[in-house]
């Protein structure tokens, strides 16, 4: 765990030109491991995706828990969807009508079909507090080596970062091999660096579910000063 004092705050401006577009889906159930199957299918779909330096994949997860269900975590289980699952994508303002075209199509995610529906975009929220599920992290580097790394990462992308803390690892089967993430919360952020962060998103494989990050809960109950 990282968790530093606040300094001076820094004065910026950036400005939110990227998108999250939520597309409606009909589909009963996909593999917990669908990473590459997802985005192979989205790519197909979009050929201008892969080449859009910008553009990024949210993996779907469904329900965390309820009424006494824990979501499967294991890459051969299956995660049966609700209603209100959505299959989103992180754009830039220039390549949302071009997304539209997903609408109607009917996706094959490792043999599982699903069929796309219609789609709202929302400008990114700047939140102190954000959460990556994925982050791709060497096998080798324990959970402080990758924090440190994490951190480095974030310098180098101009984020101040001052509180972060690690979690779940997860392994996602590819063609070449196996891919490890661990998960990242990043917090007490700037207005300007939480919009930046989920801009950039942090390292490789953003077109996998990797690197994104989404607005979380504030967790200053965690803070060790407030003990």
């Amino acid at each position: 765990m990282l968790w530093q004092e606040e300094n001076s705050p820094k004065q910026a401006i950036v400005h939110n030109h990227i998108m999250d577009m939520a597309f409606d889906i009909n589909c009963r159930c996909l593999p917990v491991d669908h990473a590459y199957a997802l985005s192979q299918a989205i790519a197909q779909a979009l050929p201008w995706f892969e080449q859009e330096p910008e553009a990024g994949l949210h993996l779907i997860h469904g329900a965390e828990s309820g009424n006494g269900w824990n979501r499967p975590e294991e890459q051969d289980d299956l995660l049966y969807l609700s209603r209100r699952t959505k299959l989103i994508l992180r754009l830039p303002e220039h390549r949302i009508t071009d997304a539209q075209t997903l609408k109607g199509m009917t996706l094959d995610i490792a043999g599982y079909s699903l069929k796309v529906g219609a789609a709202k975009s929302k400008p990114l929220t700047s939140m102190p507090v954000l959460f990556a599920r994925h982050i791709i992290a060497n096998p080798s580097l324990d959970e402080d080596s990758f924090l440190n790394h994490a951190v480095t990462q974030l310098q180098q992308i101009g984020i101040e970062c001052r509180k972060a803390l690690c979690g779940l690892t997860h392994q996602f089967l590819m063609p070449d091999g196996p891919l490890l993430t661990r998960s990242l919360m990043i917090a007490d952020l700037k207005h300007q660096d939480s919009i930046s962060l989920q801009q950039q998103g942090l390292g490789e494989g953003r077109k996998m579910g990797c690197g994104l990050f989404v607005p979380h809960k504030d967790i200053k109950a965690v803070n060790p000063e407030a003990e």
